[in-house]
């Protein structure tokens, strides 16, 4: 049994020819277009990968900061 995927129902959806053209083995003649929005949709990912990257380094930035505020202030209250 084939497992149904999301680009299929999108697909399906959008064009029920196109999606019987997919199914049956047949090319769309829209090949530029799809190739570009493969490319949008790389493009997309690296931005969100990118994105969570820097957040994360954005709250490791900010745990630093808490601990050595926390230490300056430690140090400060023992003098």
């Amino acid at each position: 049994m084939k497992a149904i995927r999301a680009s299929d129902i999108g697909t399906y959806l959008y064009c029920r020819r196109a999606w019987y053209y997919r199914m049956h083995g047949q090319e769309s003649i829209n090949q530029a277009e799809l190739a570009a929005g493969t490319d949008l949709h790389r493009a997309h990912g690296r931005k969100v990968i990118t994105a969570g990257l820097y957040r994360a380094l954005g709250v490791l930035l900010l745990l630093a900061a808490l601990v050595l505020l926390t230490g300056y202030l430690t140090f400060s209250l023992l003098k």
